[in-house]
């Protein structure tokens, strides 16, 4: 799988961890920064990351920011991409299956790196259901 990551200075650490660990399961990742821990400003990342989705360069995306807020504040402007902030694996599986996520933000500030790559590993292996869920997720989009 296609898989985006990016975020910002305080997702930095996980995000290289989180990248290694899908590039070790054969998946094909690109990295849309920052590239260190040097502050930065993560809409410079994430919206070139979501356009990539959007246009289907990428299938699924990973952002990461100290809060996972900024970063899914940015994703979800753009009208191809949902975005769903998570902090557990029942909420990892269920922004798929219910809401189709297609981007996976994250808290780095307040989970553990081990905790952030188990709710990729959900998020990543975990199906939309469709049925009575599809007709809302096409209401999503404003357009």
């Amino acid at each position: 799988m296609k898989i985006a990551i990016g975020g910002d200075h305080a997702g930095y650490a996980y995000k290289e961890v989180i990248k290694a660990h899908l590039e070790a399961q054969g998946h094909e990742v690109k990295d849309f920064g920052p590239y260190s821990e040097e502050s930065c400003d993560y809409p410079d990342y994430v919206h070139p990351l979501a356009d990539s989705i959007e246009a289907g360069d990428n299938e699924l995306g990973v952002i990461i920011c100290g809060s996972g807020e900024g970063v899914s504040m940015v994703a979800n402007k753009h009208q191809g991409i949902r975005a769903g902030l998570c902090w557990n694996s029942e909420v990892a599986a269920l922004t798929r299956q219910h809401n189709n996520a297609n981007v996976i933000a994250l808290p780095a500030r307040f989970i553990a790196v081990e905790y952030a790559v188990s709710l990729v590993d959900i998020f990543v292996s975990t199906e939309f259901e469709g049925g009575r869920h599809e007709n809302r997720v096409n209401k999503i989009a404003c357009k």
